[in-house]
C-alpha cells in the first residue's frame, strides 16, 4: 500500500481534498480552483473546505454559494469542470476559547486556539490513506496561513501539496474579481482614477511551496488523538534533538514526551551509564569473564544508595557487587533497560537505549545522546 501511494501524483488519488484560509476575500477559493484546474496536469479537487471566521464565512456563503452572484458555480459552469462539493458544511468557523464564532484573529490567546483547530483539521484530512491534500496558504490573516503550512509540514504525506495562488495587480485584492473569465467582463479599479479592467485579461497562477514533511519523526500515532498544536511542534522536537531526563527520587525517566518507570536497579544502572555520557567519561567495556570491575560498582552503587528502594534492595545488591560488577551483571542489566524502553517507547527508543561504539574486542556500551541533552535529578 506504501509502494503504490508514494508512485501516485496527487490528482490520482480518488479522494482529492482542497482546503484554504480565507479572511474577507472569498475570491481565494474561485482562484486555487481555476489555477488548479489550468495547470499541467490538472488537478480537479473532490471536496472543498474553507477555514475562516464567523465574518468570512457570511461573506463565502453569500459571495460564492449564494444564487446570485454565485461566483463559485459560475467558474463550474463556465469551464465545464467536474463538479466539486462545496456547500455550507464545508465552511468551517474558528470558535474563540468559549465555543463561540471567532470574529476575528486578534490576541494570543485566538492564535493558539486557532491553531490547535488548524492542527486538528489537517490531522483528520491527512488520516485517509485515500485522499491527497492540497493546502493553499494564500488568503485570511498571516498567522492563519502560517498555522496552515506548518499544520501541513508537520502531519503532511508525500501526496500531500502547498501553494499559494498568485494574482497579477491590479486583480489582486479586487472586491469584483473572483477568476479570469471565458468572455469580457468589465470592472473598474478604485478612486480617483477608476480604471477599467477586463477580468478576461487576468493572470492568475499557482506556486507550489516545498516543505518538509516531519510526521515520520512522530513518535506516536496522531490518528484518534487530540493533540495542540504546540504538543505536535514539542514531539517533533524532541524527535529533532532528543532529550532525557532521570528522576532519581520518582524512579523513572522522561524521554520522547513519555515518562518510563524503571525498577531501582535498573533506573541505577541507567542512570550511571548516562551520568558518565554527562561528565564527558568514555563509555564503559563489558567486565571480563571472571574478572569484576570494582570501580563500575563503586560508581553503580553511589547512584543506587540515593533511589528509593526497598529495604531488602540494598543489602542484596551490595552482596551481588561484592566483588565488583561481574560480565553478567552488567549484560543482564543492559538487556532489561533496552528492554524497557523498547517496551514503552517502541521506535522511539532508538536514541535513548545503552549502545554499542568502537570495535571488538575494544567494544564499548553507554547512552549515546549529547551531554547537554541529558538531565539527572533527585526530586
Amino acid at each position: 500500500m506504501e509502494m503504490d501511494v508514494l508512485s501516485r501524483a496527487p490528482h490520482e488519488f480518488p479522494r482529492r481534498i482542497l482546503l484554504l484560509a480565507a479572511g474577507l476575500t472569498p475570491q481565494i477559493v474561485t482562484e486555487t480552483v481555476y489555477a488548479l484546474a489550468h495547470q499541467d496536469p490538472p488537478y480537479y479537487p473532490t471536496e472543498i473546505h474553507l477555514i475562516t471566521t464567523a465574518e468570512g464565512a457570511e461573506r463565502a456563503n453569500l459571495v460564492l454559494l449564494g444564487h446570485d452572484p454565485g461566483w463559485f458555480r459560475r467558474l463550474i459552469e463556465e469551464y465545464g469542470l467536474p463538479q466539486m462539493r462545496f456547500d455550507a458544511n464545508c465552511i468551517h468557523v474558528l470558535l474563540d476559547a468559549n465555543g463561540q464564532p471567532l470574529r476575528d484573529i486578534r490576541s494570543e490567546s485566538d492564535n493558539e486556539i486557532v491553531a490547535d483547530q488548524v492542527t486538528e483539521c489537517i490531522k483528520e484530512f491527512t488520516s485517509d490513506p485515500r485522499s491527497a491534500l492540497h493546502v493553499s496558504m494564500a488568503g485570511g490573516r498571516k498567522t492563519l496561513g502560517f498555522f496552515l503550512a506548518y499544520a501541513l509540514s508537520l502531519f503532511g504525506r508525500p501526496q500531500d501539496e502547498l501553494s499559494h495562488v498568485l494574482v497579477d495587480p491590479p486583480y489582486e485584492s479586487h472586491p469584483e474579481f473572483f477568476y479570469p473569465t471565458r468572455n469580457s467582463r468589465i470592472i473598474y479599479t478604485g478612486p480617483p482614477d477608476h480604471r477599467p479592467l477586463d477580468t478576461r485579461e487576468a493572470r492568475v497562477t499557482l506556486a507550489r511551496i516545498p516543505f518538509v514533511r516531519l510526521r515520520p519523526l512522530l513518535r506516536t500515532d496522531p490518528i484518534g488523538q487530540k493533540l495542540r498544536f504546540s504538543e505536535v511542534v514539542r514531539l517533533v522536537q524532541e524527535a529533532v534533538e532528543p532529550s532525557l531526563v532521570i528522576d532519581l527520587g520518582e524512579c523513572h525517566i522522561q524521554a520522547a514526551g513519555q515518562q518510563v518507570h524503571l525498577p531501582p536497579v535498573d533506573l541505577a544502572f541507567y542512570a550511571w551509564l548516562a551520568q558518565r555520557q554527562q561528565r564527558g567519561l568514555e563509555p564503559v567495556t563489558v567486565p571480563s569473564e571472571g574478572c569484576p570491575e570494582m570501580s563500575y560498582a563503586k560508581e553503580f552503587l553511589a547512584i543506587f544508595t540515593k533511589i528509593p528502594s526497598p529495604r531488602s534492595d540494598v543489602p542484596r545488591v551490595k552482596k551481588a557487587l561484592k566483588e565488583g560488577m561481574t560480565k553478567e551483571y552488567f549484560l543482564q542489566r543492559k538487556a532489561r533497560v533496552n528492554r524497557t524502553l523498547e517496551r514503552n517507547l517502541g521506535a522511539a527508543a532508538a536514541p535513548y537505549l545503552v549502545t554499542p561504539c568502537g570495535k571488538r574486542p575494544e567494544t564499548r556500551f553507554g547512552v549515546a545522546l549529547s551531554a547537554n541533552r541529558i538531565q539527572i535529578k533527585q526530586s
